[in-house]
């Protein structure tokens, strides 16, 4: 009995360290996102769409259970892809914020101080919730929310929007495909 427990705590904190080594890795901001700096459009009330608890709740209760997991683990993936974007595009706009700290005009400044912070929490969100939809799609039953990465990616949408037109009155700036 006492090995069980033994075993059960060294899993738990072995699990611990490598989603802790996971996360950090995830929230450094590497110098390439492989989309050339480029802001992706996400389509937003698609997200909403897939996160929504009644749409899964309404797929649960009118598809036989194996059909419900292979939907649950499809609709997982393409909350992962549109995750991953998110993070993508939070990567850019901490480097875009990055460079506006620079500037003369404080309150340039301050919206590139907002877009930087909201960016960093924003990843610090998507690694959660991607470790999160990876769980799920091993436990498709299970319940998920990423309501918090579309909520802090709409927050970003607006920080650089915000500092888009300060910089630059003539130029839109678009993050999402519904804006």
């Amino acid at each position: 009995m006492i090995l069980a427990i033994i075993i059960v705590i060294s899993a738990a904190l072995a699990l611990g360290i490598i989603l802790s080594i996971a996360v950090t890795r995830s929230l450094r901001v590497q110098g390439s996102t492989g989309t050339d700096g480029a802001i992706r459009p996400i389509d937003i009330e698609a997200f909403r769409n897939l996160i929504d608890a009644d749409e899964d709740n309404y797929l649960r209760r009118r598809l036989p259970p194996a059909r419900y997991r292979a939907v649950r683990r499809e609709r997982l993936r393409a909350m992962a892809a549109y995750v991953h974007v998110a993070k993508s595009n939070a990567a850019v706009l901490v480097r875009m914020g990055g460079t506006a700290l620079a500037s003369g005009d404080p309150q340039v400044a301050g919206a590139a101080q907002q877009l930087v912070n909201d960016a960093l929490l924003l990843r610090r969100n998507t690694a959660v919730a991607l470790m999160r939809i990876y769980l799920a799609l091993a436990w498709p039953n299970s319940e998920f929310a990423a309501v918090r990465v579309v909520d802090r990616y709409e927050r970003l949408s607006g920080a650089a929007m915000l500092l888009g037109r300060l910089q630059n009155p003539v130029v839109p700036v678009r993050l999402s495909a519904s804006n």
